[in-house]
């Protein structure tokens, strides 16, 4: 399945020198509001030790890691949703991803300008999403307002339809995110075919600058407000250095991590960053192995065989028959598909089976 995030934030707090990082590929990152102008697309690999084992395991010919689509948006501003800063394309963009990810800026530098003129990553994230706010708001309206003729017509689709989108509308007014509130499984259709963008899951990236002046380390009243938001709204948040990561992004293994340590960089910010948004996405990677291909597939969490079988070919799905499964730590450690057997390890499953992270799996059809 094909899996996007959209990099969204202010103008200079460092999207495009994580982009670069994430993806190994140049884009403008200069130190002024809109260098970046049209979005643009990274596939990055999901870190798995597993795929690498496994493909070793089986001697195989080629190896496939799952990944993510990274969209690089350019800087968002005050007034987005009425197009300033060019906003309304860049709204759009948006749009097309499964998930958005809002870089945060929590450094002080005086060699980097602030849209703002100072650092606050509390209003940065409230200027941010009153944008995305607004932009839904007009959405719904819209929508609104196209179904008053068969609402009075009562037609029971519209009518049901305009209950769940004033649902939506009145969160909306009261200055809350989308995703904040629940849907069944009759309202989640009417919700999704509009594709708000405050509905879908976001995580937060906080950008730090190694030896600078950073809020975390220096116990600063507007870190611990940020700490406080992110729990009262049970956000996902990264702390990262995108220029440390920038600088790495061309080294590999221990002499990257002699690299970083020798920068003042500490965890893989860009590992932790790519799991953080496959979690937020609710998804797992089940596996296929063999000496032609070692792969990493993607479904979402709590899929069944057949479903997962799916992200492989439709008829996977449809002409199911059984799946044998084994999971590649047995795998790995019986030495083989024959000793793994022989220790009762490998099982035949049905269509009711939910496929498990880290499975890997033999579809039969």
């Amino acid at each position: 399945m094909s899996l996007s995030i959209g990099i969204v934030g202010l103008p200079n707090v460092g999207k495009s020198t994580l982009f670069n990082a994430l993806t190994k590929k140049a884009v403008p990152a200069e130190n002024y509001p809109f260098c970046t102008i049209d979005p643009s697309v990274g596939i990055v690999p999901v870190p798995d030790e597993r795929l690498w084992k496994l493909s070793k395991l089986s001697n195989s010919a080629k190896t496939i890691p799952a990944v993510v689509e990274f969209v690089d948006i350019a800087g968002l501003v005050k007034g987005a949703s009425e197009g300033e800063g060019l906003g309304n394309k860049f709204l759009s963009n948006i749009r097309e991803t499964d998930a958005i990810l809002e870089i945060v800026r929590i450094f002080e530098d005086d060699k980097v300008i602030h849209v703002h003129g100072g650092i606050n990553p509390v209003s940065d994230i409230e200027v941010i999403n009153y944008e995305l706010i607004l932009a839904d708001q007009e959405t719904v309206t819209k929508r609104i307002g196209t179904l008053q003729k068969d609402v009075k017509a009562n037609r029971k689709e519209a009518m049901f339809e305009n209950e769940v989108l004033n649902k939506v509308d009145a969160v909306l007014k009261q200055g809350k995110l989308v995703n904040t509130l629940s849907f069944d499984e009759k309202e989640t259709p009417v919700v999704k075919q509009l594709n708000l963008l405050t509905a879908k899951p976001i995580m937060y990236g906080l950008n730090k600058k190694a030896g600078g002046k950073n809020l975390d380390e220096m116990n600063d009243e507007k870190f611990t407000k940020l700490l406080e938001f992110f729990k009262e709204n049970n956000s996902q948040y990264v702390i990262i250095d995108a220029n440390i990561e920038n600088e790495l992004k061309d080294l590999e293994g221990e002499e990257k991590e002699v690299f970083r340590s020798e920068l003042g960089g500490k965890d893989d910010g860009i590992d932790n960053l790519i799991k953080a948004g496959y979690k937020l996405l609710n998804l797992i990677t089940y596996f296929t192995t063999g000496e032609d291909e070692t792969r990493a597939w993607t479904v979402l969490r709590d899929s069944t065989a057949p479903v997962a079988g799916q992200a492989i070919h439709t008829d996977f799905k449809d002409k199911f028959i059984r799946a044998e499964v084994v999971h590649c730590d047995d795998l790995l450690n019986a030495g083989g598909y024959g000793p793994a057997r022989e220790k009762g390890k490998v099982r035949t499953e049905g269509k009711e089976y939910i496929v498990k992270d880290g499975d890997v799996i033999e579809f039969k059809i």
